[in-house]
Parts: C-alpha cells; sequence; structure tokens
C-alpha cells in the first residue's frame, strides 16, 4: 500500500492498546489453567501472531472486537506444525523458552529481517545444558526442556530473553536463578513481566539490583486483565502534539512500568510545555524546543520519533546508546536517516551507538519516503511531514499494520488528508 499524505492535523489521539502488554497477557493467559478475559486489545500483526501461536500450544482463543478469551493448558502442548511468528520479535524470543518446556523437538519460523535477528543468547543457554538449538534462514530448531538452576545473561542485548525465561522458568520442578550482568539496560521491559506473572499468580522476584529468584513447580491461574495505553506508539501523537500545539494524547497511565513513558520527561527537558485536563487528556502548547542529550538504553522504541524531534529541536541533540536500533525491523538509524535525508536533514553517526541530529528547516521531500517494512520509520516519517506542513508519498505503508493498524484512520480523524493507493 502506498500512502500519501497532506495538511496539518488537529484533535485528540486516543493512545492505541500497548503491544508488549498485550503479549505477555496473552501468553500468561494460555498458560494458565482455566478461562482468562484480555480486554482493550488492537488486532496488530505481532500481536496476531502471538494469539495465533497460543492456540498452535494447545490454548482455545476466542476474539471479539477488542477482547479476546483464552482458554489456558497450564502446559504447553507440542505444536503439530511450526510454529509462524510472523514479524514480531516478542512472539518469537518469548515462545523459545515457553515450548521448550514441552520436552520435544520444535520448530518456530518468521518473516522479513526476523529469522536473521541475533538469538545467540538463547542459543548459549541451550547449549550449556545440552540442549539442540539451531537458527535457520527460516528462524529456530530447539528442543527443551529448559530445567530449574542458574542463568547468566548480559543485560544490554535484549529484555525478552530475560522476560522468555521468566516465562517459561516456573514451569520447571526446580527453583531458578536468574543473574543479570550490567549494564543491565530495558528493565522496565523486566517490570511489566513481573506485574503479569503476578497477575496470573506466578512468583518471581528481585534478590537484588541484577538477580531474580523464580520459584519451580508453579502454575499460572487464570486472570481477567485490562490492557493500558501503548506509551511506544502514543509518543507519535505526543511529539506531533508538542511541536504544533494542536494534537492533544489520551490513554496514557502515568503511572505505568512502561519504560516509553520517559518520553514526557524528554519532552519537557527539551522545553515542551503540556498539562493533563480533567478528562485524563494531554494538552500541549506550542513552544521552541531545544536539543539535548537523550539516552535509549531503556527505550529504544522511541529512537525513530525522537530522530524526527531533534529535527524541530534548536541545536545539536545527542542520542547515545541507540545500538539496538539497528536490529529491529529495520537498521532504524539507517533507515532514518535515509528519510530524513529527503526532508533536507543531515543525521551523523558518531559511532555504532551514537548519534547527532542538527535542528534545521525541513523541506518538500522530491521522491517518495521508503517505510523500510517498518512500522515506526512510516509513523515518525508522518509526524515530520505534519509538522514541517509537506505532503509525502510512503512506499509500503501497510508495516503499520504491525503494531497500530488504525494509525492512518486516526490521522485521518485529526483532519490530515489521507490518500491510499496498492503499489
Amino acid at each position: 500500500m502506498q500512502v500519501t499524505i497532506s495538511k496539518q492535523a488537529s484533535g485528540v489521539v486516543k493512545a492505541p492498546p500497548s503491544k508488549s502488554m498485550a503479549h505477555r497477557a496473552v501468553l500468561a493467559a494460555a498458560l494458565s489453567k482455566g478461562t482468562s478475559r484480555v480486554e482493550n486489545l488492537e488486532w496488530s500483526a505481532d500481536v496476531l501472531a502471538t494469539l495465533q501461536a497460543a492456540r498452535d500450544f494447545g490454548a482455545t482463543v476466542t476474539i471479539g472486537d477488542n477482547w479476546a478469551e483464552i482458554t489456558g493448558t497450564g502446559l504447553p502442548h507440542t505444536p503439530a506444525g511450526a510454529v509462524d511468528c510472523k514479524e514480531s520479535g516478542s512472539t518469537l524470543r518469548f515462545l523459545i523458552p515457553i515450548l521448550a518446556q514441552t520436552g520435544k523437538p520444535v520448530t518456530l519460523v518468521g518473516h522479513g529481517r526476523l529469522p536473521q535477528r541475533p538469538q545467540e543468547v538463547y542459543a548459549q543457554l541451550f547449549a550449556q545444558r545440552g540442549l539442540p538449538f539451531v537458527q535457520t534462514h527460516q528462524g529456530v530448531e530447539l528442543c527443551g526442556p529448559l530445567t530449574g538452576g542458574e542463568y547468566v545473561l548480559k543485560g544490554d542485548v535484549s529484555s525478552q530473553f530475560i522476560t522468555g525465561l521468566l516465562f517459561a522458568l516456573p514451569l520447571a520442578k526446580e527453583d531458578s536463578i536468574i543473574r543479570i550482568l550490567p549494564p543491565f539496560e530495558s528493565r522496565s521491559y523486566v517490570e511489566l513481566t513481573l506485574q503479569t506473572l503476578r497477575q496470573f499468580g506466578v512468583e518471581a522476584s528481585w534478590q537484588d539490583e541484577y538477580t531474580l529468584a523464580i520459584g519451580g513447580n508453579q502454575e499460572y491461574h487464570p486472570c481477567n486483565v485490562v490492557v493500558e495505553g501503548d506509551w511506544s506508539n502514543g509518543a507519535f501523537p505526543a511529539v506531533l502534539g508538542a511541536l504544533t500545539g494542536t494534537v492533544a494524547v489520551a490513554g496514557l497511565d502515568t503511572n505505568t512500568k512502561q519504560g516509553d513513558a520517559v518520553i514526557f520527561e524528554i519532552l519537557r527537558r527539551c522545553g515542551a510545555k503540556f498539562s493533563t485536563n480533567s478528562q485524563k487528556i494531554v494538552e500541549f502548547s506550542k513552544k521552541n524546543l531545544q536539543g539535548i542529550c537523550i539516552d535509549l538504553a531503556d527505550c529504544p522504541d522511541l529512537g525513530p520519533i525522537l530522530m524526527v524531534l531533534a529535527l524541530f529541536c534548536k541545536g545539536t541533540t545527542r542520542i547515545e546508546h541507540a545500538g539496538r536500533l539497528r536490529i529491529k525491523e529495520s537498521d532504524r538509524i539507517a533507515a532514518m536517516a535515509a528519510e530524513l535525508k529527503k526532508f533536507g536533514a543531515e543525521v551523523r553517526e558518531l559511532d555504532k551507538e551514537t548519534l547527532e541530529i542538527e535542528g534545521c528547516a525541513l523541506c518538500q521531500p522530491t521522491q517518495p519516503i521508503d517505510s523500510h517494512n517498518d512500522h515506526r520509520v512510516v509513523m515518525a516519517c508522518t509526524v515530520a511531514a505534519l509538522v514541517a506542513n509537506c505532503t509525502i508519498t510512503i512506499q509500503n505503508a501497510q508495516a503499520v499494520t504491525k503494531s497500530w493498524p488504525a494509525f492512518f484512520d486516526v490521522m485521518e480523524t485529526l483532519g490530515v488528508e489521507v490518500n491510499r493507493t496498492d503499489e
């Protein structure tokens, strides 16, 4: 799908449901003995992949407009065939330890860049226990089970590996310890996992800053949950509002454990002015913003929209600990640098982890924007165009279905002109 957008935006955007929380709630429900109801779901490609995977390992799933009823299995059953994780990194990495607990050979496949995304952490853990684990050009082939005991993981790779173990190890007979080697990045995502485990009656706790203790032989218990708003995607309208003063954001819980909630603090440090009204809608006033230094260690998904924010801030914005952007759906640093160049911007890559961006006036792109098959690239470039009052065409814009299928519909409610055509 090719999308052409024009005109400026004005109105209120309700943040979509949190994809991170939806993955966790669906899997915990699928591992419970009994029926759980998960409400406030958005049918993104990633969440649908996790729901289908739950069916594949034995759960019964019924879906409605924005809810799912899931009757779990207690323990995962061996899937009859390969489990298709689509392009969802969370689905794949969460499922690897969970499906290992079947004790049978399991194959997981993916599409796009997913089969190439690093899995060395799991490869090493399986090898240490003498278990088969092979990453192929299509996905992963493995056989468990993962027994209890001590697991040591680097803290600066991806918290998804820690979350996968946290889901699986309570099902082992033995107690377990997860030791995380500092520096520990994306700690907030581990906290989201612990929150979900507690909701479903599973205990895992911090012994100290880098050590998690997980009791063995536990059971998941059914629970009804409502998925909270997504700060990762809510950041796009938030930045749009901070830069224009015409867009407000609803549906975000300021008491969240989501690490991307730091977007409001980042905006505040840049000089943005905003307040929350009686309906819990965050309203922005248009202000001149200033470039700052931003650490992405705990909020890598904010990278693309922060690169756009930097273009409209006076002076230099420095973004540090950005290396994991290179192994997402695209190399997000290279992809954003290439697309923002079409607006007349320049992104300086100082090293693999650090970049600098100078504030500048953007110009009308003369070439279509390439999505790089990355939902966050599409949404970030849309915000850039709306703030700069440019008309742009985005190729392969259907990439937004990965996390926010209704994104362009929402833009239309703000008065943005969106023309869709088949490519």
